[in-house]
């Protein structure tokens, strides 16, 4: 039935864009891939990298300088792009509460409601592709970067991998993508 679309979609969204905030905030994007002798674990974030001691698990962190600041591409593109696949399944969240058949608002204007479903199903597959180019752009980058270095035989002794917050951004985005094809293309 249409309630349980609705209701199924809802839930994917609200799980997708809590995956997709997350992957905003936390700070590992990349990780250091090379533990031979590894003594610490380190993340990069879009905000800030870290440093775990591994044998006493103390954490230390450096804050990047100021937002505006002359960052590489990858971290300014990666994080404009999620803050608006951020804001944009925030405000598709709220549109789709407010469509959903359970909810008493315009209750007497089905047809309003179904629009606002469908409306909030379009806002979503915008935000989930913004949040995909971005995850998937800065997975490339690292790649890139990673084997141009093997190519001209640079060892730096640290190797970066995706980290969890990079897969996050893209399951986020994959959820909300497939929230937004149940709201727009099954809802009717």
């Amino acid at each position: 039935s249409s309630t349980a679309l609705q209701m199924t979609a809802f839930g994917l969204a609200l799980l997708s864009t809590l995956f997709l905030l997350l992957a905003t905030c936390t700070d590992c994007w990349m990780v250091n891939a090379d533990d031979s002798l590894e003594v610490s674990h380190k993340c990069r974030g879009l905000w800030r990298e870290c440093v775990t001691n591994m044998q006493d698990g103390v954490r230390t962190c450096d804050q990047y300088d100021s937002i505006l600041a002359d960052h590489p591409v990858k971290i300014v593109v990666t994080r404009t792009l999620l803050i608006t696949a951020d804001l944009l399944a925030g405000l598709a969240l709220a549109t789709l509460l407010l469509g959903l058949d359970c909810i008493k608002f315009l209750q007497e204007e089905p047809r309003v409601k179904l629009k606002m479903c469908y409306g909030a199903g379009v806002i979503l597959s915008i935000g989930s592709i913004l949040g995909l180019v971005g995850s998937v752009w800065y997975a490339v980058d690292v790649y890139l970067e990673r084997s141009m270095l093997v190519s001209h035989n640079i060892f730096l002794g640290v190797h970066y991998d995706f980290g969890w917050s990079c897969w996050l951004g893209m399951a986020g985005s994959t959820g909300c993508f497939v929230a937004s094809i149940l709201l727009t293309c099954c809802l009717y």
